[in-house]
Protein backbone atom coordinates (compact mmCIF):
# COMPACT_ATOMS: atom_id res chain seq x y z
CA UNK A 1 0.00 0.00 0.00
CA UNK A 2 1.15 3.54 -0.83
CA UNK A 3 -0.14 6.16 1.55
CA UNK A 4 0.00 9.76 2.64
CA UNK A 5 0.27 10.12 6.40
CA UNK A 6 -0.24 12.98 8.85
CA UNK A 7 3.41 13.97 8.52
CA UNK A 8 2.73 14.69 4.82
CA UNK A 9 -0.20 17.05 5.55
CA UNK A 10 1.84 20.26 5.96
CA UNK A 11 4.02 19.34 2.96
CA UNK A 12 0.96 18.86 0.76
CA UNK A 13 -0.62 22.10 1.92
CA UNK A 14 2.52 24.21 1.60
CA UNK A 15 3.31 22.95 -1.89
CA UNK A 16 -0.22 23.31 -3.23
CA UNK A 17 -0.45 26.85 -1.94
CA UNK A 18 2.78 27.87 -3.64
CA UNK A 19 1.67 26.64 -7.07
CA UNK A 20 2.93 23.06 -7.20
CA UNK A 21 1.01 20.50 -9.26
CA UNK A 22 -0.46 17.36 -7.61
CA UNK A 23 2.06 14.98 -9.18
CA UNK A 24 5.02 17.03 -7.96
CA UNK A 25 3.38 17.07 -4.52
CA UNK A 26 3.37 13.27 -4.59
CA UNK A 27 7.02 13.29 -5.61
CA UNK A 28 7.99 15.46 -2.66
CA UNK A 29 5.98 13.17 -0.38
CA UNK A 30 8.12 10.29 -1.71
CA UNK A 31 5.13 8.37 -3.09
CA UNK A 32 6.61 5.57 -5.18
CA UNK A 33 3.52 4.10 -6.81
CA UNK A 34 3.55 4.43 -10.64
CA UNK A 35 -0.21 3.73 -10.79
CA UNK A 36 -1.03 6.70 -8.63
CA UNK A 37 0.76 9.16 -10.94
CA UNK A 38 -1.33 7.88 -13.86
CA UNK A 39 -4.58 9.10 -12.28
CA UNK A 40 -6.05 12.14 -14.07
CA UNK A 41 -4.79 15.51 -12.88
CA UNK A 42 -8.22 16.60 -11.64
CA UNK A 43 -8.74 13.38 -9.70
CA UNK A 44 -5.39 13.75 -7.97
CA UNK A 45 -6.23 17.31 -7.01
CA UNK A 46 -9.54 16.15 -5.53
CA UNK A 47 -7.79 13.36 -3.62
CA UNK A 48 -5.31 15.82 -2.13
CA UNK A 49 -8.12 18.19 -1.18
CA UNK A 50 -9.95 15.37 0.54
CA UNK A 51 -6.75 14.41 2.30
CA UNK A 52 -6.39 17.93 3.67
CA UNK A 53 -10.04 18.07 4.79
CA UNK A 54 -9.96 14.81 6.70
CA UNK A 55 -9.82 15.20 10.41
CA UNK A 56 -6.59 14.13 12.08
CA UNK A 57 -8.69 12.58 14.86
CA UNK A 58 -10.69 10.40 12.48
CA UNK A 59 -7.73 8.66 10.89
CA UNK A 60 -4.04 9.32 10.88
CA UNK A 61 -3.57 7.78 7.45
CA UNK A 62 -5.39 8.18 4.16
CA UNK A 63 -4.51 5.23 1.93
CA UNK A 64 -4.70 5.35 -1.80
CA UNK A 65 -5.35 1.79 -2.96
CA UNK A 66 -2.62 1.15 -5.53
CA UNK A 67 0.40 -1.11 -5.89
CA UNK A 68 3.61 0.07 -4.26
CA UNK A 69 6.71 -1.10 -6.16
CA UNK A 70 10.17 0.27 -5.41
CA UNK A 71 11.13 3.50 -7.14
CA UNK A 72 14.24 5.33 -8.21
CA UNK A 73 14.85 8.59 -6.39
CA UNK A 74 17.21 11.50 -6.33
CA UNK A 75 18.60 13.06 -3.19
CA UNK A 76 18.16 16.81 -2.94
CA UNK A 77 19.19 17.23 0.65
CA UNK A 78 22.95 17.89 0.42
CA UNK A 79 23.55 19.71 3.68
CA UNK A 80 22.96 19.22 7.38
CA UNK A 81 23.15 22.96 7.93
CA UNK A 82 20.11 25.11 8.46
CA UNK A 83 19.21 28.18 6.42
CA UNK A 84 17.62 31.56 7.11
CA UNK A 85 14.22 31.40 8.74
CA UNK A 86 12.76 33.63 6.05
CA UNK A 87 12.08 32.92 2.40
CA UNK A 88 13.50 34.96 -0.48
CA UNK A 89 11.03 37.77 0.06
CA UNK A 90 11.66 37.96 3.81
CA UNK A 91 8.27 36.57 4.78
CA UNK A 92 7.30 33.49 6.73
CA UNK A 93 4.52 31.44 5.18
CA UNK A 94 1.81 30.18 7.50
CA UNK A 95 -0.01 26.93 6.86
CA UNK A 96 -3.54 27.95 5.91
CA UNK A 97 -6.57 26.08 7.05
CA UNK A 98 -7.83 23.19 4.98
CA UNK A 99 -10.73 25.31 3.74
CA UNK A 100 -8.43 28.14 2.66
CA UNK A 101 -6.14 25.68 0.90
CA UNK A 102 -9.01 24.11 -1.01
CA UNK A 103 -10.24 27.46 -2.17
CA UNK A 104 -6.81 28.42 -3.40
CA UNK A 105 -6.38 25.16 -5.24
CA UNK A 106 -9.74 25.33 -6.97
CA UNK A 107 -9.07 28.89 -8.11
CA UNK A 108 -6.13 28.09 -10.40
CA UNK A 109 -6.82 24.92 -12.39
CA UNK A 110 -4.72 26.01 -15.41
CA UNK A 111 -1.72 27.30 -13.50
CA UNK A 112 1.70 26.07 -14.62
CA UNK A 113 3.51 24.13 -11.89
CA UNK A 114 6.31 26.11 -10.25
CA UNK A 115 8.50 23.00 -10.02
CA UNK A 116 8.05 20.87 -13.19
CA UNK A 117 7.05 23.81 -15.44
CA UNK A 118 4.14 21.81 -16.86
CA UNK A 119 5.98 18.55 -17.65
CA UNK A 120 3.70 16.55 -15.32
CA UNK A 121 0.64 18.49 -16.42
CA UNK A 122 -0.27 19.03 -20.09
CA UNK A 123 2.58 16.89 -21.43
CA UNK A 124 1.09 13.83 -19.72
CA UNK A 125 -2.25 14.21 -21.43
CA UNK A 126 -3.58 11.99 -24.23
CA UNK A 127 -3.30 14.77 -26.84
CA UNK A 128 0.47 15.04 -26.38
CA UNK A 129 0.89 11.26 -26.39
CA UNK A 130 -1.00 11.13 -29.71
CA UNK A 131 1.30 13.83 -31.07
CA UNK A 132 4.33 11.68 -30.19
CA UNK A 133 2.78 8.61 -31.81
CA UNK A 134 1.88 10.51 -34.97
CA UNK A 135 5.52 11.54 -35.28
CA UNK A 136 6.68 7.92 -34.75
CA UNK A 137 4.21 6.47 -37.25
CA UNK A 138 4.97 9.07 -39.92
CA UNK A 139 8.70 8.23 -39.68
CA UNK A 140 7.92 4.69 -40.96
CA UNK A 141 10.29 2.70 -38.73
CA UNK A 142 10.24 -1.05 -38.16
CA UNK A 143 10.29 -1.83 -34.42
CA UNK A 144 8.94 -4.40 -32.01
CA UNK A 145 9.51 -2.43 -28.78
CA UNK A 146 10.70 1.02 -27.77
CA UNK A 147 12.70 2.86 -25.17
CA UNK A 148 11.53 6.32 -24.19
CA UNK A 149 13.95 9.09 -23.27
CA UNK A 150 13.35 12.66 -22.26
CA UNK A 151 15.59 15.73 -22.08
CA UNK A 152 14.49 18.35 -19.55
CA UNK A 153 15.38 22.05 -19.19
CA UNK A 154 18.35 22.47 -16.81
CA UNK A 155 16.56 24.90 -14.51
CA UNK A 156 14.18 22.17 -13.35
CA UNK A 157 17.00 21.04 -11.04
CA UNK A 158 17.22 24.60 -9.71
CA UNK A 159 13.48 24.84 -9.10
CA UNK A 160 13.42 21.43 -7.43
CA UNK A 161 16.18 22.54 -5.06
CA UNK A 162 14.32 25.79 -4.36
CA UNK A 163 11.08 23.92 -3.56
CA UNK A 164 12.94 21.62 -1.17
CA UNK A 165 14.69 24.47 0.64
CA UNK A 166 11.41 26.39 0.87
CA UNK A 167 9.75 23.37 2.45
CA UNK A 168 12.66 22.83 4.78
CA UNK A 169 12.68 26.33 6.25
CA UNK A 170 8.88 26.62 6.56
CA UNK A 171 8.58 23.27 8.33
CA UNK A 172 11.32 24.30 10.72
CA UNK A 173 9.59 27.65 11.38
CA UNK A 174 6.46 25.72 12.33
CA UNK A 175 8.41 23.41 14.60
CA UNK A 176 7.54 20.39 12.46
CA UNK A 177 10.01 17.72 11.42
CA UNK A 178 10.91 17.20 7.78
CA UNK A 179 12.27 13.76 7.02
CA UNK A 180 15.37 13.63 4.86
CA UNK A 181 13.77 11.20 2.47
CA UNK A 182 14.50 11.20 -1.24
CA UNK A 183 12.01 12.62 -3.69
CA UNK A 184 10.97 10.73 -6.82
CA UNK A 185 12.85 11.85 -9.92
CA UNK A 186 10.78 13.93 -12.30
CA UNK A 187 11.96 11.84 -15.28
CA UNK A 188 10.98 8.65 -13.50
CA UNK A 189 7.49 9.92 -12.66
CA UNK A 190 7.04 11.17 -16.22
CA UNK A 191 7.96 7.78 -17.70
CA UNK A 192 5.61 6.02 -15.28
CA UNK A 193 2.79 8.08 -16.79
CA UNK A 194 3.87 8.06 -20.45
CA UNK A 195 5.03 4.45 -20.93
CA UNK A 196 1.64 2.70 -20.75
CA UNK A 197 0.02 5.34 -22.94
CA UNK A 198 2.71 5.04 -25.62
CA UNK A 199 2.60 1.24 -25.45
CA UNK A 200 -1.15 1.25 -26.02
CA UNK A 201 -1.00 3.72 -28.90
CA UNK A 202 2.01 2.13 -30.65
CA UNK A 203 0.95 -1.46 -29.95
CA UNK A 204 4.39 -2.56 -28.69
CA UNK A 205 5.91 -2.80 -25.18
CA UNK A 206 8.37 -0.39 -23.58
CA UNK A 207 11.73 -2.08 -23.10
CA UNK A 208 14.82 -0.47 -21.60
CA UNK A 209 17.03 -2.61 -23.88
CA UNK A 210 15.17 -1.78 -27.09
CA UNK A 211 17.21 -0.44 -30.01
CA UNK A 212 14.35 1.83 -31.09
CA UNK A 213 14.35 5.09 -29.15
CA UNK A 214 11.60 7.67 -28.96
CA UNK A 215 12.88 10.87 -27.40
CA UNK A 216 11.31 14.19 -26.46
CA UNK A 217 13.40 17.31 -25.93
CA UNK A 218 11.81 19.94 -23.71
CA UNK A 219 13.06 23.52 -23.55
CA UNK A 220 12.10 26.64 -21.64
CA UNK A 221 12.62 30.28 -22.68
CA UNK A 222 13.76 31.34 -19.18
CA UNK A 223 16.53 28.77 -18.71
CA UNK A 224 19.47 31.16 -19.01
CA UNK A 225 17.74 33.82 -16.91
CA UNK A 226 16.99 31.43 -14.04
CA UNK A 227 20.41 29.75 -14.05
CA UNK A 228 22.50 32.89 -14.43
CA UNK A 229 23.11 33.32 -10.69
CA UNK A 230 24.84 29.93 -10.63
CA UNK A 231 27.39 31.12 -13.20
CA UNK A 232 28.22 34.05 -10.92
CA UNK A 233 28.52 31.86 -7.84
CA UNK A 234 30.32 28.93 -9.52
CA UNK A 235 31.96 30.25 -12.73
CA UNK A 236 34.29 27.24 -13.05
CA UNK A 237 31.28 24.97 -13.64
CA UNK A 238 30.22 26.72 -16.83
CA UNK A 239 32.58 26.58 -19.77
CA UNK A 240 31.59 27.25 -23.39
CA UNK A 241 31.40 24.16 -25.60
CA UNK A 242 31.56 24.13 -29.39
CA UNK A 243 28.39 22.13 -29.89
CA UNK A 244 26.29 23.73 -27.15
CA UNK A 245 24.16 26.83 -27.69
CA UNK A 246 24.17 27.63 -23.96
CA UNK A 247 26.69 27.07 -21.16
CA UNK A 248 23.78 26.07 -18.92
CA UNK A 249 23.74 22.34 -19.64
CA UNK A 250 22.09 19.87 -17.29
CA UNK A 251 25.40 18.48 -16.01
CA UNK A 252 26.90 21.94 -15.51
CA UNK A 253 23.87 23.09 -13.50
CA UNK A 254 23.91 19.94 -11.33
CA UNK A 255 27.63 20.42 -10.70
CA UNK A 256 27.02 24.03 -9.64
CA UNK A 257 24.15 23.03 -7.34
CA UNK A 258 26.48 20.60 -5.60
CA UNK A 259 29.01 23.38 -5.00
CA UNK A 260 26.89 26.40 -4.10
CA UNK A 261 26.30 27.07 -0.41
CA UNK A 262 22.74 26.89 0.83
CA UNK A 263 22.73 30.45 2.12
CA UNK A 264 23.98 31.75 -1.25
CA UNK A 265 21.26 29.86 -3.09
CA UNK A 266 18.59 31.33 -0.80
CA UNK A 267 19.87 34.85 -1.45
CA UNK A 268 19.64 34.59 -5.22
CA UNK A 269 16.64 32.35 -5.96
CA UNK A 270 13.11 32.45 -4.46
CA UNK A 271 12.37 29.54 -2.15
CA UNK A 272 9.78 28.19 -2.81
CA UNK A 273 10.13 29.00 -6.53
CA UNK A 274 7.80 31.57 -8.03
CA UNK A 275 5.25 30.70 -10.69
CA UNK A 276 6.76 30.66 -14.19
CA UNK A 277 5.70 33.02 -16.94
CA UNK A 278 5.55 30.19 -19.47
CA UNK A 279 5.30 26.39 -19.51
CA UNK A 280 7.93 24.21 -21.18
CA UNK A 281 7.94 23.70 -24.93
CA UNK A 282 8.27 20.30 -26.60
CA UNK A 283 11.14 21.41 -28.81
CA UNK A 284 11.71 18.11 -30.61
CA UNK A 285 10.16 14.68 -30.91
CA UNK A 286 12.75 12.33 -32.38
CA UNK A 287 12.98 8.67 -33.38
CA UNK A 288 16.13 6.65 -33.78
CA UNK A 289 16.80 3.01 -34.52
CA UNK A 290 19.99 1.36 -33.32
CA UNK A 291 22.54 0.60 -36.01
CA UNK A 292 22.27 -2.55 -38.11
CA UNK A 293 25.44 -4.32 -39.29
CA UNK A 294 25.82 -6.13 -42.60
CA UNK A 295 28.89 -8.20 -43.45
CA UNK A 296 30.20 -10.13 -46.42
CA UNK A 297 33.21 -10.59 -48.69
CA UNK A 298 33.96 -8.64 -51.86
CA UNK A 299 36.05 -9.33 -54.95
CA UNK A 300 37.49 -6.37 -56.85
CA UNK A 301 38.27 -7.02 -60.52
CA UNK A 302 39.23 -3.51 -61.61
CA UNK A 303 42.70 -1.93 -61.46
CA UNK A 304 41.13 1.51 -61.53
CA UNK A 305 38.84 1.37 -58.50
CA UNK A 306 39.72 2.55 -54.97
CA UNK A 307 38.30 0.83 -51.91
CA UNK A 308 36.93 4.12 -50.53
CA UNK A 309 36.23 7.46 -52.28
CA UNK A 310 39.52 8.89 -53.58
CA UNK A 311 39.45 12.60 -52.85
CA UNK A 312 42.57 14.79 -52.73
CA UNK A 313 42.38 18.48 -51.72
CA UNK A 314 38.62 18.37 -52.17
CA UNK A 315 38.85 17.01 -55.71
CA UNK A 316 37.47 13.60 -56.58
CA UNK A 317 39.93 11.50 -58.58
CA UNK A 318 37.76 8.54 -59.63
CA UNK A 319 34.00 8.34 -60.06
CA UNK A 320 33.28 5.42 -57.74
CA UNK A 321 34.68 3.02 -55.13
CA UNK A 322 34.09 -0.44 -53.68
CA UNK A 323 32.48 1.16 -50.64
CA UNK A 324 29.99 3.14 -52.70
CA UNK A 325 29.09 0.33 -55.11
CA UNK A 326 28.08 -1.85 -52.14
CA UNK A 327 26.62 0.73 -49.76
CA UNK A 328 24.29 2.51 -52.19
CA UNK A 329 22.12 -0.61 -52.40
CA UNK A 330 22.19 -1.22 -48.64
CA UNK A 331 21.32 2.40 -47.88
CA UNK A 332 18.31 2.24 -50.18
CA UNK A 333 16.96 -1.05 -48.83
CA UNK A 334 17.56 -0.34 -45.12
CA UNK A 335 16.49 3.32 -45.51
CA UNK A 336 19.38 4.43 -43.29
CA UNK A 337 20.62 7.97 -42.60
CA UNK A 338 24.29 7.15 -43.18
CA UNK A 339 26.81 4.32 -43.08
CA UNK A 340 30.32 3.40 -41.94
CA UNK A 341 32.40 1.01 -44.03
CA UNK A 342 35.21 -1.15 -42.63
CA UNK A 343 37.17 -4.12 -43.93
CA UNK A 344 39.96 -6.55 -43.09
CA UNK A 345 42.76 -4.46 -44.57
CA UNK A 346 42.63 -2.60 -47.87
CA UNK A 347 44.07 -2.86 -51.36
CA UNK A 348 45.48 -0.08 -53.53
CA UNK A 349 43.45 1.34 -56.38
CA UNK A 350 45.43 -0.70 -58.95
CA UNK A 351 45.32 -3.98 -57.01
CA UNK A 352 42.70 -6.66 -57.64
CA UNK A 353 41.18 -8.80 -54.87
CA UNK A 354 40.50 -12.34 -56.09
CA UNK A 355 39.92 -15.74 -54.49
CA UNK A 356 37.29 -15.84 -51.77
CA UNK A 357 37.39 -12.06 -51.38
CA UNK A 358 38.07 -9.58 -48.61
CA UNK A 359 35.84 -9.50 -45.49
CA UNK A 360 33.94 -6.24 -44.99
CA UNK A 361 31.27 -4.84 -42.70
CA UNK A 362 28.93 -1.87 -43.06
CA UNK A 363 27.25 -0.11 -40.14
CA UNK A 364 23.90 1.32 -41.23
CA UNK A 365 23.01 4.26 -39.00
CA UNK A 366 19.39 4.87 -37.96
CA UNK A 367 17.79 2.41 -40.42
CA UNK A 368 14.03 2.54 -40.94
CA UNK A 369 13.91 -1.09 -42.05
CA UNK A 370 15.70 -3.69 -39.91
CA UNK A 371 14.06 -7.07 -40.63
CA UNK A 372 15.30 -9.06 -43.63
CA UNK A 373 14.85 -12.73 -44.39
CA UNK A 374 17.68 -14.91 -45.75
CA UNK A 375 16.04 -14.84 -49.17
CA UNK A 376 15.77 -11.04 -49.11
CA UNK A 377 19.48 -10.77 -48.28
CA UNK A 378 20.29 -13.09 -51.21
CA UNK A 379 18.26 -10.88 -53.55
CA UNK A 380 20.04 -7.80 -52.21
CA UNK A 381 23.43 -9.47 -52.83
CA UNK A 382 22.37 -10.30 -56.39
CA UNK A 383 21.27 -6.71 -57.00
CA UNK A 384 24.73 -5.47 -55.96
CA UNK A 385 26.45 -8.00 -58.21
CA UNK A 386 24.23 -7.18 -61.19
CA UNK A 387 24.93 -3.46 -60.87
CA UNK A 388 28.66 -3.56 -61.72
CA UNK A 389 31.29 -5.77 -63.34
CA UNK A 390 34.00 -4.18 -61.19
CA UNK A 391 33.04 -5.96 -57.95
CA UNK A 392 31.19 -9.02 -56.70
CA UNK A 393 29.85 -9.68 -53.21
CA UNK A 394 29.33 -13.02 -51.45
CA UNK A 395 28.11 -14.25 -48.04
CA UNK A 396 26.07 -11.07 -47.45
CA UNK A 397 24.42 -11.35 -44.01
CA UNK A 398 23.24 -9.50 -40.93
CA UNK A 399 25.73 -9.63 -38.03
CA UNK A 400 26.10 -8.15 -34.55
CA UNK A 401 28.41 -5.32 -33.56
CA UNK A 402 30.42 -7.75 -31.43
CA UNK A 403 30.99 -10.13 -34.35
CA UNK A 404 32.82 -7.43 -36.30
CA UNK A 405 35.66 -7.82 -33.83
CA UNK A 406 36.59 -11.12 -35.53
CA UNK A 407 37.26 -9.22 -38.75
CA UNK A 408 39.42 -6.57 -37.10
CA UNK A 409 41.47 -9.24 -35.29
CA UNK A 410 42.44 -10.68 -38.66
CA UNK A 411 43.95 -7.43 -39.91
CA UNK A 412 47.19 -7.99 -38.01
CA UNK A 413 47.04 -11.60 -36.86
CA UNK A 414 46.15 -13.56 -39.99
CA UNK A 415 48.01 -14.28 -43.25
CA UNK A 416 47.39 -13.04 -46.79
CA UNK A 417 48.37 -14.51 -50.13
CA UNK A 418 49.46 -12.37 -53.09
CA UNK A 419 50.51 -12.77 -56.70
CA UNK A 420 52.98 -10.17 -58.06
CA UNK A 421 54.20 -9.64 -61.63
CA UNK A 422 57.81 -8.47 -61.31
CA UNK A 423 60.19 -6.81 -63.78
CA UNK A 424 64.01 -6.78 -63.48
CA UNK A 425 66.46 -4.48 -65.28
CA UNK A 426 69.02 -7.24 -65.88
CA UNK A 427 68.20 -10.46 -67.68
CA UNK A 428 67.34 -13.44 -65.49
CA UNK A 429 67.20 -17.17 -65.98
CA UNK A 430 65.08 -19.70 -64.11
CA UNK A 431 67.98 -20.64 -61.86
CA UNK A 432 68.47 -16.99 -60.85
CA UNK A 433 65.09 -16.90 -59.06
CA UNK A 434 64.76 -20.55 -58.00
CA UNK A 435 66.35 -19.91 -54.59
CA UNK A 436 63.39 -17.71 -53.62
CA UNK A 437 61.24 -20.86 -53.33
CA UNK A 438 63.48 -22.13 -50.52
CA UNK A 439 63.25 -19.01 -48.36
CA UNK A 440 60.94 -19.48 -45.36
CA UNK A 441 59.89 -17.03 -42.63
CA UNK A 442 61.89 -14.13 -44.06
CA UNK A 443 61.85 -11.22 -41.61
CA UNK A 444 61.55 -7.68 -42.98
CA UNK A 445 62.07 -4.24 -41.50
CA UNK A 446 59.65 -1.91 -43.25
CA UNK A 447 59.85 1.80 -42.64
CA UNK A 448 56.54 3.52 -43.38
CA UNK A 449 56.36 3.72 -47.21
CA UNK A 450 56.73 7.13 -48.80
CA UNK A 451 53.41 6.70 -50.61
CA UNK A 452 51.41 6.38 -47.35
CA UNK A 453 53.50 8.63 -45.13
CA UNK A 454 50.88 11.39 -45.42
CA UNK A 455 48.30 9.23 -43.59
CA UNK A 456 50.35 6.81 -41.45
CA UNK A 457 52.88 7.62 -38.72
CA UNK A 458 56.57 7.15 -39.38
CA UNK A 459 57.70 3.84 -37.88
CA UNK A 460 59.69 0.72 -38.64
CA UNK A 461 57.40 -2.32 -38.72
CA UNK A 462 58.65 -5.89 -38.53
CA UNK A 463 56.84 -8.17 -40.97
CA UNK A 464 57.31 -11.78 -42.14
CA UNK A 465 57.21 -13.36 -45.58
CA UNK A 466 56.19 -16.92 -44.74
CA UNK A 467 56.71 -18.53 -48.16
CA UNK A 468 57.47 -17.59 -51.80
CA UNK A 469 57.05 -19.48 -55.07
CA UNK A 470 58.49 -18.08 -58.29
CA UNK A 471 57.10 -18.58 -61.81
CA UNK A 472 59.54 -17.69 -64.63
CA UNK A 473 58.05 -15.82 -67.61
CA UNK A 474 60.96 -14.38 -69.63
CA UNK A 475 64.38 -12.74 -69.21
CA UNK A 476 62.91 -9.64 -67.56
CA UNK A 477 59.66 -10.89 -66.01
CA UNK A 478 58.54 -13.45 -63.44
CA UNK A 479 55.54 -13.96 -61.22
CA UNK A 480 55.98 -14.39 -57.47
CA UNK A 481 53.36 -15.97 -55.22
CA UNK A 482 53.77 -14.90 -51.60
CA UNK A 483 52.17 -15.85 -48.28
CA UNK A 484 52.79 -13.06 -45.81
CA UNK A 485 51.93 -11.69 -42.43
CA UNK A 486 48.95 -9.33 -42.63
CA UNK A 487 50.06 -5.73 -42.92
CA UNK A 488 53.09 -6.41 -45.15
CA UNK A 489 53.71 -3.81 -47.87
CA UNK A 490 54.22 -6.05 -50.93
CA UNK A 491 55.10 -3.33 -53.45
CA UNK A 492 57.85 -2.05 -51.19
CA UNK A 493 59.14 -5.59 -50.61
CA UNK A 494 59.64 -5.86 -54.37
CA UNK A 495 61.31 -2.54 -55.22
CA UNK A 496 62.75 -1.65 -51.80
CA UNK A 497 61.24 1.86 -51.52
CA UNK A 498 64.69 3.51 -51.77
CA UNK A 499 66.07 1.20 -49.12
CA UNK A 500 63.20 1.71 -46.65
CA UNK A 501 62.27 -2.01 -46.79
CA UNK A 502 65.10 -4.45 -46.03
CA UNK A 503 65.65 -7.02 -47.41
CA UNK A 504 63.72 -6.75 -50.68
CA UNK A 505 63.52 -8.62 -53.99
CA UNK A 506 65.96 -6.20 -55.61
CA UNK A 507 68.58 -6.76 -52.92
CA UNK A 508 68.02 -10.54 -52.92
CA UNK A 509 68.50 -10.73 -56.72
CA UNK A 510 71.22 -8.06 -56.72
CA UNK A 511 69.51 -6.02 -59.39
CA UNK A 512 66.78 -3.44 -59.80
CA UNK A 513 63.28 -4.87 -59.51
CA UNK A 514 59.86 -3.31 -59.81
CA UNK A 515 56.28 -4.51 -59.56
CA UNK A 516 53.97 -4.29 -62.57
CA UNK A 517 50.81 -5.94 -61.21
CA UNK A 518 49.60 -7.13 -57.84
CA UNK A 519 46.65 -9.31 -56.91
CA UNK A 520 45.36 -10.32 -53.50
CA UNK A 521 44.62 -14.03 -53.84
CA UNK A 522 43.29 -14.70 -50.33
CA UNK A 523 42.65 -13.01 -47.00
CA UNK A 524 42.82 -15.80 -44.44
CA UNK A 525 40.17 -14.58 -42.02
CA UNK A 526 37.44 -17.10 -41.14
CA UNK A 527 34.71 -14.46 -41.06
CA UNK A 528 31.95 -13.86 -41.90
CA UNK A 529 30.59 -17.42 -42.00
CA UNK A 530 30.28 -18.92 -45.48
CA UNK A 531 26.66 -19.17 -46.64
CA UNK A 532 25.15 -21.88 -48.80
CA UNK A 533 24.34 -20.76 -52.34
Amino acid sequence: MSSLTEKDRPVVQLLLNTGTCPRCVLRFCCVGSPMLYRHPHKDLMKDLQEFLKNSQQEEDTVCLDVADPPCKRIRLEHSEEGADDMNHNGAILQIPSADDGSAAMEGSPGKVCNVCLGILQEFCEADFVKKICEKVNSADYQFTSFVFSVSLPPQLSVRERAAWLGLKQEMRNLGLPLAKDDIVQLKEAYKWIIHPQLSEELGVPADGKSLFEVSVVFAHPETDEECHFLATACPDCFKPAKNKQSVFTRMAVIKALEKIKEEDFLKHFPCPPSSPKNPCDALEIQCNNGAVFVAGRYNKYSRNLPQTPWIIDGERKLESSVEELISEHLMAEFKADSFNFSSSGREDVDVRTLGNGRPFAIELVNPRRIHFTVEEMKRLQQAINDSSDKIQVRDLQLVTREAIGHMKEGEEEKTKTYSALIWTDKAIQREDIAFLDDIKELKLDQKTPLRVLHRRPLAVRCRVIHTMKSEYIDEHHFRLHLKTQAGTYIKEFVHGDFGRTKPNIGSLLNRTADILELDVESVDVDWPPTLAD
